[in-house]
C-alpha cells in the first residue's frame, strides 16, 4: 500500500508550496495528460495515465512509496477523493483543493451560483441531469464525453435555455461560449467542459430581478409563498375559496395519493396527462421533477401556466388530446393520468414509465384500467377512496367524492 497519498486539484495557476512539496516527493504520480506533463512532476515517478479512477486506486492501494494524484478542480468536488476514500482500497488521502471548475464556470460567466442546481451527465445520468435543466431555472452540468453540450440540447428540444460552456478551464485553450439551446447541437464542443444552463420564467436573468437568498440551491423565491401540499384546488386555480372543488379530478386528498404513490423527484420527468387546472404538476414540479402537463382544453392550459407561476416552478404545458399529444413527449420516468381513459392508460404504459397512477369513477371502469396496466407488465394497486369535506361553521358535509384510486408498479 501506497505511504502517503495526496490528491491535488489543479485550476489552472501556479501549484502552491504544498503542493509543490508533495508532488516533488512523489514516486507515482496519476493524472490526465495535461496534469502529467506539468514540469513539476518528477521525471523519475511513475506514471498513471488517469482514466477509470477505480484502476487507478487499485494502482494506487498496490504502490509501495509516496504516490499524488493530479484531478482539474477542486477534487473533493464530484471528484476522485470520493473513489479513492473507498473502503476496497483502504488508502488514507490527503487534499490539496483548488477553484473548483463550476466556481471557476461561474466566475467566468459573472453569474452568482448559490441558487444553482449542479448535477453531473455522463451515459447513465444525462437523461435526468436533462430533466434537472428543465425543472430549474439555473443549472451547472459537469459534462463527459458523449454527454456534453450538444447532447444536452438535443434532449432539450422545445425548451427554451441558454447554455453558457466553459471549455477547458484554467488551460491555454480556455473558451467560454453563450449560445440559446437551438443553436448548441450545431457545434464541436472539447472536453472536459462545465455548461451553464440557465432561463425559463421566473429564472431571474432579467436585469434587476436577482434579490438576496440564504439557502444553497435554491433561488431568492424559496420558501414558495404558500406553505404544504396538496391543498385545496383554489389555491391553484384563483377559485373562490369557499367554492366547492370542481369534481373529483381535483380533490385534494385523490391529488395527495397520486402524488405520494408517484414520488416525484428531481430527475425525474412526470407526464401529467389530462392536467385540468394544473394542481398535480404543480405540485410534482414543487417536488424537484421535470413536468410535461398535457391537457386539450386552451382554459385549462392558462390556468396550469398562471398556477406555475404563483408557485415559482417550471414546467412545459403541451396542448393536445391524449393519446395522440403523446407520441412525440421524452420518455417519462412517472405519469399521472387525469383524464382520457382506457385508451390513454395503455399508451401511457406503452412508454414504460416506472409509476402510472389514475383514477376510476366506477367499478367497471377500474377493473378495464386494470387489466391494462397488468397487461402491460405492471404490479396493480387499487383503492376505493372517499372523502367528504365539511364546512367548519355549521359542521355540515358540503362535497363528497368517491373514487377509485390505481396505481402500476414496472415489475
Amino acid at each position: 500500500m501506497a505511504d502517503r497519498v495526496t490528491v491535488i486539484g489543479w485550476d489552472g495557476s501556479p501549484l502552491t508550496e504544498a503542493a509543490r512539496a508533495a508532488l516533488g516527493a512523489a514516486t507515482l504520480v496519476a493524472g490526465a495528460a495535461h496534469h502529467l506533463a506539468l514540469p513539476e512532476v518528477p521525471p523519475g515517478a511513475e506514471r498513471i495515465r488517469l482514466g477509470s479512477v477505480a484502476l487507478a486506486a487499485r494502482r494506487i492501494a498496490g504502490h509501495r512509496g509516496t504516490a499524488v494524484v493530479l484531478a482539474d478542480g477542486d477534487p473533493g468536488f464530484f471528484g476522485v477523493v470520493r473513489t479513492l476514500r473507498a473502503p476496497e482500497y483502504g488508502l488514507e488521502v490527503e487534499v490539496v483543493p483548488a477553484v473548483s471548475s463550476v466556481a471557476a464556470a461561474f466566475a467566468r460567466a459573472g453569474m452568482p451560483w448559490d441558487d444553482a442546481q449542479i448535477v453531473v451527465a455522463h451515459g447513465r445520468t444525462l437523461r435526468r441531469a436533462v430533466n434537472v435543466c428543465r425543472a430549474y431555472p439555473k443549472v451547472a452540468v459537469l459534462t463527459s464525453p458523449g454527454a456534453g453540450p450538444a447532447e444536452l440540447a438535443l434532449l432539450l428540444e422545445g425548451v427554451h435555455r441558454t447554455f453558457v460552456i466553459c471549455e477547458a478551464l484554467g488551460t491555454e485553450r480556455e473558451q467560454v461560449t453563450v449560445l440559446t439551446s437551438d443553436r448548441v447541437a450545431d457545434h464541436v464542443w472539447r472536453d472536459p467542459n462545465v455548461v451553464i444552463v440557465v432561463g425559463g420564467p421566473g429564472s431571474g436573468t432579467e436585469a434587476g430581478t436577482d434579490r438576496d437568498g440564504w439557502l444553497a440551491g435554491r433561488g431568492p423565491a424559496y420558501p414558495p409563498p404558500v406553505r404544504g401540499w396538496a391543498l385545496p384546488a383554489a389555491e391553484y386555480t384563483g377559485q373562490d375559496p369557499a367554492a366547492p372543488p370542481p369534481g373529483s379530478r381535483d380533490s385534494a386528498q385523490l391529488r395527495a395519493a397520486q402524488l405520494a404513490r408517484l414520488g416525484p423527484r428531481p430527475g425525474d420527468l412526470l407526464w401529467d396527462v389530462g392536467a385540468g387546472s394544473g394542481a398535480v404538476a404543480v405540485e410534482a414540479a414543487r417536488f424537484g421533477a421535470a413536468v410535461l402537463a398535457v391537457e386539450r382544453d386552451a382554459a385549462a392550459c392558462a390556468r396550469t401556466a398562471a398556477a406555475a407561476r404563483r408557485f415559482g416552478v417550471q414546467l412545459q404545458i403541451v396542448r393536445g388530446t391524449a393519446p395522440l399529444a403523446l407520441e412525440d413527449l421524452p420518455e417519462p420516468d412517472l405519469v399521472r393520468v387525469g383524464g382520457g381513459g382506457v385508451r390513454t392508460v395503455a399508451a401511457c404504459a406503452d412508454r414504460r414509465p416506472e409509476r402510472i397512477v389514475t383514477h376510476a369513477a366506477t367499478r367497471d371502469e377500474a377493473e378495464a384500467v386494470g387489466r391494462v396496466l397488468a397487461d402491460a407488465g405492471y404490479a396493480v394497486e387499487c383503492a376505493l377512496l372517499q372523502s367528504v369535506e365539511l364546512d367548519t361553521g355549521a359542521w355540515t358535509e358540503r362535497e363528497r367524492s368517491v373514487v377509485f384510486l390505481l396505481s402500476g408498479s414496472r415489475m
